[in-house]
Formats: C-alpha cells, structure tokens, sequence
C-alpha cells in the first residue's frame, strides 16, 4: 500500500461522493469542522457536482453544460478534495482506501467520521447491443454527447438518400417513462424540431421518435389523469409512446416486445438510443462493512446513523439515492422509504449536517421527516406538467406547470452563482431562442492539430515526356528454405 499523498493530519470527516449530498454537507460543515481542528474531505472522481434534473434541457440546449454543475474547488474552499474513488471502506479501523483517477497508486485515507453520499447509477439488463449502441443521461458528458448527436444526426440523414439509412439516422428512441425519459425525448424533440426549420434537405415528418416503458402508464409522480394527460400530450406532437413494451435487443436492429406476454411489438432501426430505465445504488456500498438492505442500499435511522440488526454504527452516516431513508410523511416508496430524487436528497444532506455537527457535543439528533412538495416537469418550451402539494394537491399543465419547473429548479439549484447564471441564460434565451449549434470532435479534439502536423506525402514524379511512367515496385517473393 502507497503512502498516503499529502493529506492533512487532522480529525476527519471523509465524506464519500460530491453529489447533492456530498455537496451540501460539506459546503455546511467545512468551516465548522476546522475551527474545532478538524477537516472535511470529500473524494469523488468528478471535480464537479452535477444538478442532475438539468440534464434534459442541457440535452436539448436550453441550458450551457458548465451551468449545470457545481465546481467543488469554487465553493468548498476550506474542504480537502480528492479526485478518486472509493474502493473500500474498513470502518471497524476507520480507514478507506482511494483510487486515484489519474492512474496512481492506491493509498489509504483515514477518517474518524464517515458519510456514504456516493449516490446512484444507471441500472441496466442484460439486453443484447445495449452497452454498444445506448447512452444514459445520468451524467453531463452524457448529456452533452446527447444534443450533437441528435443534431448530427439530423445533419447526416438530411445528405442520405437511401431510404433506410435516412429512416435510421432520423429515428430517435428513448427507453423509460419516469422523469427523465419524458423530459429527456420531449426536449430531443424540441431541439430537433428547431434544426429541422433551418434545414431544407429535412421534414419534420421524416423524424421519428419512440418512448419504450415497460410499465402500463408513464410517470408514476403524477396522478393517472395528468398521465395519461401527458401520453395524449407526447402524441399530439408526433411522438410515439409504446405502453407494456419492453426492449428486447439492441443488437443490429432494435427489437421490441409486448408484455407480459413478450410477443413480438415492432422491429426497426435507429442510430441514437437513449436508456433512462431506472437507476441503482452505487455499488461500492458492497466493498463496504455497513450492512445493506436487499435493493443494496445502506440502512439508516430516521436520524441518518447508519444502523444494522446489530444496533447503531458509530460515526457512520448517510443519504440520498445509496441511503434506505425511512419516510416518516407517510409517503415514500412501498417499502416505507424516501423516493430518490433531488428533492429529498437535497434536505436529507442539510439534516445529516445539523445531526452530525450536533453529535459531536451530545445534542439531540432530529429524524428526517419531509412531506413531498410535489412534482414539477419541463417539456421544452413552456410546456410541461406539475403537481404541487402546498394548501392541497394542485395540477398544472401546460406554460403555468413550466414556469413552475423553471421557478423550483432556478431557486433549488445550488449556490447562488450558479443560479444566476442558469436563470439569466433562461432569460436571454427568451429572446434569442434555442442555440441549435453543434460541436463537433468533442470525442478528438486533437484530429486538426494531427492532421496538420502530420508531414503530408511527397507526390510522385511526373514521368517525362515520351517516356511511359514507372512501374511501382514489386514486393520481394519469399521462398521457403527446404
């Protein structure tokens, strides 16, 4: 084991992930933590925390990708960060191990408090060609990549002239019918729309987009009449919503099936395929000794201790999506947790803070306990649908549900700089409309500068006149010794 690099020797609180959770507990305890000698250090393998809800409107350009995140060197300025992940956890001799992501060494950290923020991934099945061909948007690279795609696409099938190969660059396929998947084909569909007016070679006819959930209704947060509201919505916009599908395979052609009875649905192909099918809790939680509950997740208190059949584990905490957090409204999962989303996230961070700081001095610790405020969802441009619990249950649709997901996601997002300046871009948006430009080589930005570098092959010599141009040279005949 490498020796550890140049880290503070001071009381630690490892706080494990930069997320939401991360984020917040850090940016409240950092000053407190070090005026008592102590330090807070967080290790993630991004120097950024990504406001995820923002990742359909960055993938359809209404949001700047650098507005989308929160750089933990600006704004956790008295905290230690690492750039790595967390491989292990010994926390019976409160030592972690780290990987850097620069390639090094691995080196041990250690720590007197823990917190498990490591959040949530993608959750996948074993569907053939999926890795190869589908993208998630969990991240803002992926995000990114998103919206030049479409735009590429559009670009490319507009040159085509084979009917099949237009008809795949044009077909765009999101699998998922939570949030994210509605949010994410809804803004697709409004970038795509934009390109298609500044191209003549291409139709809004000819673009094609498919919605593929599994379940019988589409966005479980909302009631059934705002559902089934927003699937009459998706098609009135020429999007088509497979109810009881499921993908099958993606190798080759994408092959969709019915359920439950997993007959044949539909065949076709399609370059971009976007999978938002639901997500998982990290799985480093398993290097770990905290005990997990059965959908892998760490088990916690109301109060956000980690606690086992065997009682409460010392020093140790955690929330958000890797968290089984008890929901003490009332509400909440079948099994009697919190959702995982941003929202309750967000708050079970500045809660785990308070408790946590309070620990240290033998106060009383509060459960958390938060009734849902509701659900706000953007379509593009001021369409959407919302459901608000504040003096009731109240319904939008429409322009009056997006400025509600405007207004809760502008103030939610973190730290007021960042607000400013996702809020402003909105702004001029308004008037300047959608940036519909694509960027290209993102994935080799070196290519100019190779290819310029690169000496170019001398020409071959004009023969003289009259003479017959040289033959090119023979290769060597090679004759087996006997």
């Amino acid at each position: 084991m490498a020796s550890t690099p140049q880290l503070q020797d001071r009381p630690r609180v490892l706080v494990v992930g930069g997320g939401y959770v991360g984020l917040y507990v850090a940016l409240k305890l950092q000053k407190k933590i070090a005026n008592a000698g102590g330090i807070v250090t967080v290790v993630d393998p991004l120097p950024y925390m990504t406001y995820q809800p923002f990742l359909p409107e960055v993938a359809g350009g209404n949001i700047e990708a650098r507005h989308a995140v929160v750089s933990h060197r600006q704004h956790l300025k008295q905290t230690e960060l690492i750039q790595g992940r967390v491989l292990s956890i010994d926390h019976e001799n409160r030592k972690a191990v780290v990987a850097p992501t620069d390639g090094g060494q691995n080196f041990e950290v250690p720590y007197f408090d823990v917190v498990l923020a490591a959040g949530a991934i993608t959750r996948t099945f074993p569907i053939k060609g999926l890795a190869d061909k589908g993208i998630g948007l969990k991240t803002i690279e992926e995000a990114v990549a998103l919206r030049n795609s479409v735009l590429e696409r559009i670009e490319a099938g507009s040159l085509m002239t084979d009917p099949a190969e237009r008809a795949r660059a044009l077909t765009f396929v999101v699998v998922g019918g939570g949030f994210a998947g509605i949010e994410c084909i809804t803004e697709m569909e409004d970038l795509a729309r934009a390109a298609v007016k500044n191209n003549p070679r291409v139709t809004q006819e000819e673009v094609r987009f498919v919605l593929v959930e599994a379940m019988g209704r589409i966005m479980p947060e909302v009631t059934a009449q705002q559902a089934e509201w927003v699937v009459e919505h998706l098609r009135s916009r020429g999007i088509e919503v497979l109810l009881n599908t499921s993908l099958d395979s993606a190798e080759g052609s994408l092959k969709l099936i019915n359920l439950p009875d997993k007959t044949p649905a539909q065949e076709f192909e399609s370059d971009t395929l976007v999978w938002t099918a639901g997500v998982q809790a990290n799985p480093m939680v398993r290097s770990t000794d905290f005990p997990l509950e059965p959908r892998g997740r760490v088990r916690v208190l109301p109060d956000l201790r980690i606690a086992g059949d065997e009682g409460i584990v010392e020093n140790a905490w955690a929330a958000g999506d890797i968290a089984a957090v008890p929901d003490l409204s009332g509400g909440g999962l079948p099994d009697g947790t919190c959702v995982p989303n941003a929202q309750h996230a967000l708050r079970q961070a500045k809660r785990l803070a308070k408790n946590l700081w309070a620990s240290r001095w033998d106060k009383e610790l509060k459960d958390y306990k938060h009734k849902n405020l509701g659900a706000v969802a953007g379509f593009g441009e001021w369409k959407g649908v919302a459901n608000i619990n504040l003096l009731g249950r109240i319904g939008l649709k429409g322009p009056l549900a997006w400025l509600a997901h405007r207004g809760y996601h502008g103030l939610a997002m973190p730290t007021f700089e960042r607000k400013i300046r996702v809020i402003t871009g909105w702004f001029w948006q308004l008037f300047l409309g959608r940036d519909t430009t694509q960027l290209m080589d993102l994935d080799n930005p070196r290519g100019a500068f190779v290819a310029a570098a690169t000496p170019a092959p001398k020409p071959a010599a004009a023969p003289e006149a009259g003479k017959p141009a040289a033959a090119p040279a023979k290769e060597p005949v090679k004759v087996d010794a006997k």
